[in-house]
């Protein structure tokens, strides 16, 4: 009896450039930070990665669900608006990471473009909003209640976290809850198939099969 590949889920970074996408994907690579703060903008701009992606496998812990699955992280590095590569960015994202900082309010009132674009282009990704730069808290300017808000107009995010790429705050916790999320949700929409490929998998009662004579 085979086993089952270990499955892979696209995921993208979105929003305005300075919010932290790309630090966010340096922790996803490996857990490393670089600080831009006493750069120039065209220093800050060469420490972007350019478009690149990278997979981590995550055990998964939910119910009825897989044991493990990959995440391959997609960072645009900076190039967001090159229409070469918008298309093939978006396409086949099973989910969408939507940066902001809280400590800029205008990367927050941005939001709904990238959500359209999302929407629009990657219309079947699970999206989580991720309110980035949470230890800078005498800098924050966007309030609890203006994201509520958000939320609220737009009810399509599976879910929300605060983070910091720069102190590692969160992200485990992150990057956990949106590997079952992710697995979970792929399980049930496949079911069937892992039920003819892994009958020994715990997803309900089944029937005993019967197996007939040959004549």
């Amino acid at each position: 009896m085979g086993t089952l590949a270990v499955p892979e889920f696209k995921v993208i970074l979105c929003g305005e450039y300075g919010v932290g996408k790309t630090s966010t994907f340096r922790r996803f690579l490996n857990d490393s930070f670089v600080d831009t703060s006493k750069m120039s903008l065209t220093q800050t701009r060469q420490t972007t990665l350019g478009l690149d992606q990278y997979s981590r496998s995550f055990e998964v812990n939910g119910s009825g669900s897989f044991r493990e699955i990959k995440i391959q992280l997609w960072d645009t590095g900076g190039l967001e608006r090159v229409a070469s590569i918008t298309n093939s960015y978006y396409k086949f994202s099973e989910a969408a990471l939507l940066v902001f900082s809280l400590a800029s309010l205008e990367s927050f009132h941005s939001l709904s473009h990238h959500l359209l674009e999302i929407l629009s282009m990657a219309e079947n990704a699970k999206i989580f909003l991720v309110g980035n730069k949470v230890d800078l808290k005498q800098q924050r300017e966007v309030s609890d209640e203006d994201i509520d808000l958000f939320m609220e107009q737009f009810p399509k995010f599976s879910g929300f976290f605060k983070v910091s790429a720069k102190t590692n705050e969160g992200i485990v916790e992150m990057w956990s809850d949106i590997s079952e999320k992710l697995a979970v949700g792929s399980y049930k929409a496949n079911i069937g198939a892992f039920k003819l490929h892994s009958p020994e998998l715990n997803v309900g009662e089944e029937p005993e099969s019967s197996s007939s004579g040959c004549c």
